[in-house]
């Protein structure tokens, strides 16, 4: 099977003074994408909403939430769309006593996302929103990494990995909508009704708090709380 991942991250920054860090990736089957933006076309149009309006977490307001619980409703009754994520506790890094830097630690973070969605009877193409922080140097970096730990020195199994605009690709922007919401739902200072709202319903349908990891196994929306080395090697 041919897959898409697409990712993105919320408070990737060290010093931002936001305690959580999430890297997100949504991903699907090649051959479903056509159907899936057009169930998410057809949403936009029953609530009245212009085509090209993203589908992104800073998008959620009171006059758009039926819009947006729509399309929660939406992932979650599409099979073939799935999410897995990790949420990093800043507070917990330590870099110096790592011997790494936090542009080292982002790219190991990403790995560690990915690892676990990717298979080797399939191959996948990975499409990450435009960040400075990860350069081309360092899409390159993680497609050795990646392929390297899939013994696929060929890369057949990951066939490319690129750096893309996030306004061109709602799927992309499907990936910042649930990241966004995980973000928030650790967080003890959200005052937006609208968000809170979308965050109840994707606690609803997953029956998850998202504030805590979901077993590894989970498929449709799998969380991975990282607050430390142990936690690392854990998961690994």
């Amino acid at each position: 099977m041919n897959i898409n991942i697409y990712c993105d991250e919320s408070n990737h920054l060290e010093n931002d003074h936001r305690r959580y860090m999430v890297l997100g990736a949504v991903y699907c089957p090649v051959d479903a994408l056509g159907d899936i933006n057009q169930q998410l076309r057809t949403l936009k149009r029953k609530h009245s909403l212009p085509e090209n309006i993203e589908i992104k977490w800073t998008k959620v307001s009171p006059s758009r939430i039926s819009f947006f619980l729509d399309v929660i409703d939406y992932f979650f009754a599409e099979k073939l769309l799935r999410f897995r994520s990790v949420v990093i506790d800043k507070e917990q890094l330590s870099h110096d006593q790592h011997a790494q830097t936090h542009d080292d630690f982002y790219y190991k973070m990403y790995f560690l996302l990915l690892s676990r969605v990717l298979q080797p009877n399939n191959t996948y193409n990975i499409y990450l929103d435009i960040k400075d922080t990860l350069s081309a140097t360092k899409v390159e970096k993680l497609h050795d990494v990646l392929s390297k730990s899939m013994l696929d020195f060929d890369r057949n199994i990951i066939n490319r990995i690129q750096n893309v605009r996030s306004h061109e690709i709602a799927t992309l922007q499907l990936a910042d909508l649930l990241i966004g919401a995980i973000q928030f739902a650790n967080r003890d200072d959200v005052t937006s009704e609208a968000k809170k709202a979308v965050i109840e319903r994707i606690r609803e349908h997953s029956n998850y708090s998202l504030i805590k990891s979901t077993l590894p196994t989970e498929k449709k929306l799998n969380i991975f709380h990282w607050r430390g080395r142990q936690d690392l090697e854990h998961e690994s």
